[in-house]
Parts: structure tokens; C-alpha cells; sequence
């Protein structure tokens, strides 16, 4: 349908250009624009870990063996909270969550290249929403 020569349906990118303007004018930009990555500040001590962690975190170490198939499989940090690498810098590892049926949302995040060498370790307790460096 036209109106005035003009269509009156706007196209899917335009929707998309007026709401995020829309949420930047009421918002304001810090609370409009997605997460960003990983603030330095966000680090915890590993002995403050939980007690699985930390035994996943021995497991690292040591090469395994690992008790989930998906351990030690590439993490693709599709969220980019982590510092941005190439693909196949980032390992993830299951961290047991007690009276969980599944993996849980637990997960212990290694990067390093190659893969047996890390140089960084992350843990998320919210399934990839939120990371913290882990520090010795």
C-alpha cells in the first residue's frame, strides 16, 4: 500500500536503525549497546572457586582425563566477552553442578595456543552470560 507515494511498511533494517535510536535516546548509549568484553577488574582467586571448579581446574592441568565428551572442545566466544583471538584459542570445560541431571551452566573457559598450553583461564557460573579471569 502507498500513501502519499510513499510505502507505508518500513523495511526490517530501518525498524532495526529507529529502535536502536529509540533505546539510545531514552536509555542513553552505555544501557543501549550490548555487552561489551571482559573489564579487567572482573578476575577471582581460584581457592575462592567452588570446590568443582577447582577440581576441574586440576583436570586442566594435568591433561585430563576429562568426564564430559564436550570438554576441552573449542569455545567460540560468540557473546565476545572474552578478549577477542582467532578461532580455536578458547577451550571450554565442565564444571559439575551438585543435583544437576545435565552439564549445568558451570564452565571453566581456557585460552592458549596450541590448546594443551593456557595462558588464561575464565569462569562463568551463568552459561557463557558473565566471565571472571581466574588468578592464582
Amino acid at each position: 500500500m502507498f500513501f502519499s507515494g510513499r510505502p507505508l511498511a518500513l523495511s526490517a533494517w530501518r525498524r532495526a536503525g529507529l529502535a536502536a535510536g529509540l533505546a539510545i535516546s531514552l536509555l542513553g548509549p552505555e544501557l543501549a549497546v550490548a555487552k561489551g568484553p571482559l573489564p579487567d577488574s572482573a578476575t577471582v582467586q581460584l581457592v575462592d572457586l567452588p570446590k568443582e571448579a577447582r577440581h576441574t581446574a586440576r583436570l586442566i592441568a594435568s591433561g585430563g582425563p576429562f568426564p564430559f565428551y564436550k570438554d576441552g572442545t573449542t569455545f567460540g566466544n560468540r557473546e565476545r566477552l572474552l578478549p577477542l583471538k582467532p578461532r580455536g584459542y578458547y577451550r571450554e570445560y565442565t564444571v559439575r553442578t551438585p543435583a544437576s541431571r545435565d552439564r549445568g551452566a558451570r564452565r571453566i573457559v581456557c585460552g592458549g595456543n596450541p590448546p594443551s598450553t593456557t595462558e588464561s583461564c575464565f569462569y562463568t557460573d551463568d552459561h557463557y552470560g558473565s566471565f571472571r579471569r581466574i588468578v592464582q
